[in-house]
């Protein structure tokens, strides 16, 4: 019996998926299984009350992110995706290989600063970066087909994601910098972050060529527009 009772706070965990499944608001669904756990666990009301409390001051960074998706949501519906796309298409010189490559580069260097959340997924490639990559691929002069169009979103998500992943480990207090540095000293092997991130740096620079190449490839390949559906078979007929 004595067992059972140490699984009681784990009711919180069943009123998360009830909630969930019936589709109820994520805000009261998590604060009630936070009262339930707590009820369960011997706490009083107060003392809920206050490890809420503390818990949403001392993570109230969290709101930046929380606050960012109706920020973007309210800035498309006001044309954001639309003038981004315009102001692309009027600059001749700026084509699909030389905007993501400059992307990549920004990328990285914002990374290996350390600010990793500058640029992102929800922020700039949704709303700005895909647009503007698409209306860079339709200066060929024909509209991209819907394969062609979610196979350049895709490669402005990827852009994102190595100029980030290969930039923050240059960045000397980033955690998995001093995750290695803990690794190596628990095995006697002296590390400093700085030489950590040093040795990082090459890998950066051949991941920023390696991508820069196979942006130019693609770009290429997006630059000839997919046949018609049927126009092979006209062909052999």
């Amino acid at each position: 019996m004595s067992a059972l009772l140490h699984y009681l706070p784990l009711l919180g965990v069943l009123v998360v998926v009830a909630g969930f499944a019936l589709r109820f608001n994520p805000v009261p669904v998590v604060v009630v299984a936070g009262i339930v756990s707590g009820l369960a666990a011997g706490k009083s009301i107060g003392d809920i009350l206050a490890l809420l409390g503390t818990s949403f001051v001392s993570e109230r960074a969290l709101l930046l992110f929380v606050l960012t998706l109706p920020a973007i949501g309210v800035l498309e519906r006001a044309g954001l995706r639309e003038h981004a796309r315009n102001w692309i298409a009027s600059l001749r010189s700026l084509t699909f290989p030389r905007l993501l490559i400059a992307y990549l580069g920004l990328r990285q260097i914002l990374s290996m600063l350390g600010l990793t959340s500058v640029a992102g997924q929800a922020q700039t490639v949704r709303p700005l970066l895909a647009p503007m990559a698409e209306a860079a691929a339709e200066k060929r002069g024909t509209p991209l087909s819907q394969a062609e169009r979610n196979d350049v979103r895709a490669f402005s998500a990827a852009t994102d994601n190595i100029g980030l992943f290969f930039g923050e480990d240059v960045f000397i207090a980033l955690g998995a910098v001093l995750l290695i540095q803990g690794f190596y000293a628990q095995h006697g092997i002296d590390l400093q972050p700085l030489h950590i991130a040093l040795w990082a740096l090459p890998t950066a620079i051949a991941a920023f060529v390696i991508h820069a190449v196979r942006t130019v490839l693609f770009g290429r390949r997006i630059a000839t527009p997919d046949p018609p559906a049927g126009r092979d078979d006209e062909t052999a007929t």
